[in-house]
């Protein structure tokens, strides 16, 4: 009796603290959710306006207030995506921007011209590259490039030396590199499709 006494206290030791554990975990989860999510709202905004090139306070009231004053939310049947309006006329559109990384997916926007022929910024959320290589396209040097690029060529971005190219590599990380123009690239051929069935061009919306 003594020993099932020996095993049975340990289990129910262990349970009861898994219980509290879980409640705890469950108790912070839900009383920080409303704050994550205004958070993620908060990230998704500032990475919109920082692809039209629009300057912003870093202060969540400001970002909240030039994003409902400049921009449009649409919610279309594929995807959700934004239009920038200057007194009443569209200078342009952003697009969720999604593909596969050296080591996972690469995630962002990309802002484009009403006429579809010109990329006006990009920026990078979510990604899985190596720090200090791949990680370096968060870097404004290598964002940059892509601000008013053309984008009517055949493919649209081409690392240079090559000819024809606009846009330099990062130095050591080839393969993501070389993923992001892809990314972009099929981007630019589906969003051109997209834009066409939902008559954008042109800023027909």
């Amino acid at each position: 009796m003594a020993k099932k006494k020996q095993v049975l206290y340990p289990v129910l030791f262990m349970l009861i603290l898994t219980a509290a554990y879980t409640f705890v975990l469950a108790f912070i989860n839900e009383s920080t959710i409303e704050i994550i999510e205004a958070q993620e709202e908060l990230r998704l905004q500032k990475s919109i306006l920082y692809v039209f090139d629009i300057p912003f306070e870093d202060e969540q009231s400001v970002v909240n207030k030039l994003f409902e004053e400049r921009l449009e939310t649409v919610e279309s049947e594929d995807m959700t995506y934004y239009i920038f309006k200057n007194e009443g006329s569209i200078d342009g559109y952003a697009f969720p921007l999604a593909g596969n990384g050296l080591w996972g997916s690469i995630s962002g926007y990309v802002a484009i011209s009403p006429d579809f022929e010109t990329l006006l910024g990009i920026d990078f959320v979510a990604h899985s590259e190596t720090p200090g290589l791949g990680g370096r396209i968060d870097e404004e040097w290598y964002k940059e490039q892509f601000r008013t690029l053309d984008a009517s060529g055949d493919p649209p971005v081409v690392y240079r030396p090559a000819s024809g190219g606009n846009i330099d590599a990062i130095t050591g990380a080839t393969l993501t590199s070389t993923s992001v123009s892809a990314i972009v690239n099929n981007f630019m051929t589906e969003i051109k499709i997209f834009a066409e069935e939902e008559n954008l061009y042109d800023g027909n919306n």
